[in-house]
């Protein structure tokens, strides 16, 4: 009998052909298996070795002495949990914020030009603040992320509290900061 045979559970595999073919999807069987263990970490800022940040107030270069305080605030509340990590102080911590606060303006970027004789109506009012920062991994020695010129712009409305553009900015400014960090990995 020479013809096409019917292969059994219990016959060897000699052929080669289906050798490989039976070896080609037990693999590809494999690696999608191992694909789906696969995970992908947003974001992996920090290093797994940084569990603790401290943040330090900024130093202020600006007349306006608040800043300072308000800078730290939103850092203190927002920072360590967009980073995913613990504050701590700076005696046992594993990174340090640390910055100055470089400019603040208020400027009117929107208005409308008045008749003849007549001042300009201005429409909207935008409060920008720039800083430098650094986030220095205190376990290594090193800087992981600094950047001289974080900017950020909070706008209002002609009339409104300059109080609301300047909190804008300040939450601008976290978020930039936050972004920056994580750019690098």
């Amino acid at each position: 009998m020479n013809g096409p045979r019917r292969l059994d559970s219990d016959m060897p595999l000699r052929h080669p052909t289906l050798r490989r073919t039976i070896y080609a999807a037990v693999t590809l069987g494999l690696l999608a298996q191992a694909g789906c263990l696969y995970s992908f970490r947003a974001g992996s800022f920090p290093p797994p070795h940084i569990q603790t940040i401290s943040i330090e107030p900024f130093e202020n270069e600006t007349a306006r002495f608040e800043l300072s305080a308000e800078l730290y605030d939103q850092l203190l509340r927002n920072l360590p949990g967009a980073l995913g990590i613990r504050t701590a102080g700076a005696d046992v911590a594993d990174a340090v914020v640390r910055g100055s606060i470089n400019r603040y303006d208020v400027v009117a970027p929107n208005y409308r030009a008045g008749a003849a004789g007549q001042p300009a109506q201005v429409l909207q009012r935008q409060v920008n603040i720039s800083v430098s920062v650094q986030i220095v991994d205190l376990v290594e020695n090193v800087i992981l992320w600094e950047s001289n010129n974080v900017t950020a712009l909070g706008e209002f409305p002609e009339g409104s509290p300059e109080d609301s553009g300047r909190q804008r900015a300040i939450e601008l400014l976290v978020q930039e900061i936050v972004d920056g960090a994580q750019s690098n990995w």
